[in-house]
């Protein structure tokens, strides 16, 4: 089928219900929501689902095979494409002939056990090297106060994840809620109660004292509901949630 049949065929199409993945792929929660979701539509039912990820044409249809689902086709809209799959009896891959609701209990089962694992090893002079996946980078020493240096200190990167989480979850949520975000850009600042306690110099406590986060958002969509997506943002992120239980932590959100 060409795609212009395909397109003229998918126009007749109502979904039963439809929802929006945002710009999440298939390996960072997408497929476990399109699994929950599909629960709302009859079997021998349409779910549309609204995806900004190029990864997902090339994913969705043999994950629907997998699952026991009819990948019906997509159509590209404005900065977005719509994916319909027509709801089967789905089957989990580790236990054939489950039905849905058992299939999406296992997978959630599996996203609550799963554990992340890094290796670190000491690979120079004030340096380390971290391997996870197919990714590694360098570290630097733990803790540094020189203008320049060829690798990012311990505490730097800390803050660095902790940025990265809520720039990229937030985006991720505004995709989702269908908010057009011109511009996302965070600052992160860090206090340590007593630097020279991590240094020997003397005792105390060299845990973070206070960590400050702002958020800088350009946009010309409603700020009331930015506002909402960005702390359903900070309260999901796992960094930002673990912090506040251990730290002082001030959040700010600037609408530009």
């Amino acid at each position: 089928m060409t795609q212009d049949n395909q397109n003229s065929s998918l126009d007749n199409i109502k979904p039963d219900f439809m929802f929006d993945g945002g710009d999440l792929d298939c390996g960072s929660g997408l497929s476990l929501l399109i699994r929950e979701n599909m629960l709302k539509v009859p079997v021998g039912g349409v779910m549309e689902m609204r995806s900004r990820d190029a990864t997902v044409k090339d994913d969705l249809p043999p994950w629907c095979r997998l699952a026991g689902h009819e990948y019906l086709g997509h159509q590209d809209d404005d900065g977005f494409t719509r994916y319909f799959i027509r709801r089967g009896q789905a089957k989990s891959s580790s236990d054939e002939g489950a039905s849905d609701e058992e299939a999406l209990k296992s997978d959630k089962d599996k996203a609550r056990d799963y554990e992340w694992r890094l290796r670190i090893r000491s690979t120079g002079s004030q340096k380390s090297t971290v391997y996870c996946r197919n990714f590694s980078w360098n570290v630097g020493q733990p803790i540094s106060f020189e203008e320049k240096d060829e690798f990012p200190c311990s505490i730097e990167s800390f803050l660095g994840a902790l940025g990265g989480a809520l720039a990229s979850g937030f985006a991720t949520e505004c995709s989702r809620e269908g908010l057009d975000i011109d511009d996302i850009e965070i600052t992160t600042r860090g206090r340590l109660n007593n630097v020279l306690a991590h240094l020997g110099v003397e005792e105390g406590d060299p845990s973070f004292s206070s960590i400050e986060v702002k958020c800088f958002a350009s946009t010309m969509d409603d700020e009331a509901k930015v506002r909402q997506v960005w702390e359903q943002t900070v309260k999901r992120s796992p960094i930002a949630a673990t912090l506040a239980k251990a730290t002082d932590m001030n959040i700010k959100l600037m609408v530009v």
